[in-house]
């Protein structure tokens, strides 16, 4: 990749002045930091309002309108074989000619790997070692915080991403948690299913509630539906990855209403539980809220049974 010196971005004292994401986390924390009009590609699955319209470098390579169980298999199929689960358009991102890429190495199931990119790249002269590639590792809100630090200081604005961090902070130290501590299942996943790892066990607890599977900055994992059952939560919270409000309230009226789940909660899982951004502060307001019995409009909603 030929590439030219970057040019100083108005209003950053310096840094890149072409930044592609392939993480739908990473491009919402660089809109969230201004730097929206740096942003010159981005992955499918960046739904950035403002993104909508820039070049898309990455597919995955499952059919995320399957079924749910049908979803796992293939991606259970291509884990066991070693195959990566999204392809990177490495001629694409030589042509945008990008100061920095940014990715992730915290889930091969959830967004593209520095690994997927060196693929995609290896025989591109020149593009790997010019491009600045910044992986985010955030496994709970404080490595999110870390990787916003991070994602500021290599693209020039260090000031602004420590001013937005603190902001973060002080918002979930605020923050108002249940009093009754309810026993909280959180399902990422319910054909088969997944509870909840990385940061959501944590949004669980900063909201009042005891989480009872999962712990916090590990990794999401499958359980049965027989070791569900013995666990007997209060409230069941359905935030299936990569889906929104409305998708999830279809996952979770679809459960067997005979299952001692507690009170079932669907919730907007991409906007708030899903993505390692800001969005898990309100998350954890929402959660809070929820536990609370109140609905969030738009965010949450509670399911009769």
């Amino acid at each position: 990749m030929t590439r030219s010196e970057p040019a100083t971005a108005p209003g950053l004292p310096s840094g890149p002045a072409r930044i592609v994401s392939l993480l739908p986390s990473a491009t919402d924390l660089l809109f969230d930091l201004g730097l929206g009009g740096l942003v010159v590609g981005v992955s499918h699955s960046c739904d950035h309002p403002q993104a909508r319209s820039l070049p898309v470098l990455t597919r995955s390579i499952v059919d995320s309108a399957a079924p749910q169980a049908e979803i796992d298999r293939a991606v259970s199929d291509a884990v066991r074989e070693g195959r990566a689960l999204y392809q990177v358009d490495g001629p694409l991102l030589d042509a945008l000619n990008p100061d920095l890429v940014v990715t992730q190495g915290v889930c091969e199931v959830c967004a593209v790997t520095p690994g997927t990119i060196e693929a995609a790249v290896r025989y591109l002269p020149g593009c790997l070692p010019a491009a600045n590639v910044l992986s985010l590792e955030g496994r709970d809100l404080s490595g999110i915080l870390d990787d916003l630090r991070a994602l500021g200081a290599a693209a020039g604005v260090p000031e602004r991403a420590a001013a937005l961090a603190a902001q973060a902070q002080d918002r979930w130290n605020a923050v108002q948690p249940a009093t009754h501590a309810p026993r909280v299942l959180t399902l990422e996943w319910t054909d088969p299913p997944f509870y909840g790892g990385h940061w959501v066990p944590g949004q669980v607890e900063r909201a009042g509630g005891v989480n009872v599977l999962g712990a916090a900055g590990t990794d999401s994992g499958r359980a049965s539906w027989a070791q569900i059952e013995t666990l007997r939560p209060d409230v069941t919270v359905v935030m299936c990855c990569g889906y929104g409000l409305g998708d999830n309230v279809a996952f979770a009226r679809a459960l067997d209403p005979q299952r001692p789940l507690g009170q079932v909660w669907a919730v907007d899982a991409n906007a708030l539980f899903s993505r390692p951004a800001l969005g898990v502060v309100r998350g954890a307001e929402v959660l809070a809220a929820l536990l609370r019995g109140e609905a969030t409009p738009g965010q949450s909603e509670c399911i009769p049974r």
